[in-house]
């Protein structure tokens, strides 16, 4: 009678035994070593974005809770000297002559925000679906698109200038005399259509990044169940590159909202039609108003903030691509979830 001994406990035998799948390690946490390495590869950048952001912010502030006024100085002679009035100079922004030339600034502001980045997109995206489809010349469309926004925005005010003068090229094509660079709706429409030509094309080129990573597979499958053109472009193109629309309107929203070299070189200062904040800030500053020039620029800020805010937490515009990053780092879990599993059931 034979009998069969079991093996001991820990013993090797000839059927591998299945491997304990291996514990993943805290994603999450760092050492306070990398912490302070974190720190000092940053300091730099902090203390540049300290000097040239945060200071003159703060120092904005700090300026526009001040008036100059007349009073006596140490000797007793008259003289400007600067008085704390707490928030006299925002609450001027509302009463009288300065907030009169406030809200019409702040109205021109929006007003030429609205329609340039609107017809900027409008025309953008025509430009970038252009130049995403494959005919001889392309290349050289590309780059020709690229000369109004190489242009610096000085020199193409003064080039509109001359367009638009009253014996200019724009009246001898029209076979009028109007006066673009004058007082009225005239001044406007020449402000943008000036805005519209040059920045049209940075809304183009990024819309078109954002079509060249589209996999052609999409279209084909798309044209075998039947999709035509415009059924792509609604299903398929715009949800597709929307992220990327959304970070060039925000762009040049923000861009628009701090309009001034342009109507200031096309068009001049002092004229109610196409002054915004910015030109306003200035004509106070350079009348030597700090403070209502501060109050005013203080005011533009937050404009420009709350339009950043709505962009990136209402709109979802990922300008800093953390959701992209997310996204990757999601699917690289669970690729290696799927890894670890495979290789425990080996």
């Amino acid at each position: 009678m034979t009998t069969t001994t079991a093996p001991p406990a820990g013993a090797q035998t000839g059927t591998p035994q299945p491997a304990s799948p291996r514990k993943r390690g805290n994603r999450g946490t760092r050492t306070p070593g990398e912490g302070r390495m974190a720190a000092l590869l940053l300091s730099p950048t902090l203390l540049v974005l300290a000097l040239v952001i945060v200071y003159p912010l703060l120092a904005a502030v700090h300026q526009s809770l001040y008036r100059a006024e007349s009073g006596l100085d140490a000797d007793g002679f008259v003289a400007d000297v600067e008085s704390f009035v707490g928030l006299a100079n925002y609450a001027d922004l509302f009463v009288g002559e300065t907030g009169r030339r406030f809200l019409n600034a702040l109205g021109n502001t929006t007003f030429f925000t609205v329609t340039t980045v609107f017809l900027e997109t409008v025309l953008g995206l025509c430009l970038a679906l252009a130049m995403n489809r494959a005919f001889r010349g392309r290349s050289f469309l590309r780059a020709s698109i690229l000369v109004p926004w190489a242009v610096p925005t000085a020199v193409s005010g003064l080039l509109w200038r001359w367009i638009f003068q009253s014996d200019g090229i724009a009246n001898t094509l029209l076979g009028s005399e109007i006066l673009w660079t004058a007082e009225g709706n005239a001044s406007r429409a020449a402000i943008i259509i000036a805005e519209v030509w040059k920045t049209a094309p940075f809304i183009g080129l990024l819309v078109l990044a954002g079509m060249q990573v589209i996999p052609g597979e999409v279209y084909e499958a798309a044209k075998i169940d039947g999709a035509g053109w415009w059924r792509q472009l609604g299903s398929i193109t715009l949800p597709l590159v929307k992220p990327t629309l959304l970070v060039a309107v925000l762009f040049r929203m923000l861009d628009a909202l701090r309009m001034f070299d342009l109507p200031f070189v096309l068009i001049g200062p002092g004229k109610e039609s196409v002054e915004t904040l910015s030109m306003l800030a200035w004509d106070e500053s350079n009348q030597l108003r700090y403070g209502s020039a501060s109050a005013f620029a203080i005011m533009l800020f937050l404009y420009v903030a709350v339009v950043a805010i709505v962009f990136v937490k209402v709109l979802g515009a990922d300008v800093t691509g953390a959701k992209e990053l997310k996204l990757i780092s999601k699917k690289s879990r669970s690729k290696a979830t799927r890894t670890e599993k495979a290789e425990a059931t080996r």
